[in-house]
């Protein structure tokens, strides 16, 4: 059975894939239970289907009155059938706040920007600033399965980053050790973030939504090596440190 007639079985949720091989899950109902359920189906019919895949939780086509959202128990049902939430696309107060408090990244909602229209011309005004975090420093190892997220900064890690485990980052990313698990930098479009490792054993390297899988990375000639990672365009450019 193939994916697209795996979604195609009036879901409680949608699944679109994106160009940077992470999954966007569009909730139309708020029912963990079912969701559940039909997550479990899905694995059954597919063992393999999902299988650690990155996810993209969108919240803000959720009908209102459905009762507040346990974003904590949405996540664990998730990484429960192999989907691992790497940020929250919101645009409700609550839904917000409640990403934040999980130290999860929040992205605008799908469609068009819209703003009304004054009639009346204002000044020209500066832009604000955007927020600068201070480095996220790392000292112990990151296992697989865990997710370190610098938001708004650098990350920076001073340990080895086993197979499984996910490092994003607004900013550059510095591992200063052997790195075997995802490295994620510039998440939200800084196409100027940066990788760079002591030792090249990715899962996989992205910037600003252009990526690099393991198979692609394992034939680079600098595998195993320290390397520095930029972005030229829409290509990964993989250079020795």
């Amino acid at each position: 059975m193939s994916q697209a007639d795996l979604l195609a079985q009036d879901p409680v949720f949608q699944l679109k894939g994106s160009m940077l091989a992470i999954t966007v899950m569009e909730l139309a109902y708020n029912d963990l239970e079912r969701l559940d359920q039909q997550l479990s189906e899905k694995v059954a019919q597919a063992p393999a289907f999902f299988g650690n895949t990155p996810l993209v939780l969108a919240l803000d086509k959720l009908p209102e009155g459905e009762g507040s959202l346990d974003l904590a128990a949405l996540m664990a049902v998730c990484r429960k059938h192999g989907l691992r939430t790497l940020a929250v696309r919101a645009n409700r107060a609550e839904h917000i706040a409640a990403s934040e408090a999980l130290d999860l990244p929040v992205l605008p909602p799908s469609g068009a920007r819209e703003r009304s229209l004054d009639s009346a011309p204002k000044a020209p005004h500066k832009p604000a600033e955007p927020e600068v975090r201070p480095s996220k420093i790392i000292t112990s190892p990151v296992r697989g399965g865990q997710q370190v997220y610098a938001q708004g900064g650098d990350l920076i890690v001073l340990a080895p980053v086993s197979a499984g485990a996910e490092l994003l980052a607004d900013g550059n990313i510095h591992v200063y050790a052997p790195m075997r698990g995802r490295a994620l930098a510039g998440i939200k479009g800084n196409a100027k973030a940066r990788i760079f490792c002591q030792q090249m054993g990715a899962e996989l390297f992205s910037i600003a939504g252009q990526y690099k899988v393991a198979e692609d990375l394992r034939r680079d000639p600098l595998w195993g090596e320290a390397v520095h990672v930029s972005l030229s365009g829409d290509v990964l450019n993989i250079t020795r440190l």
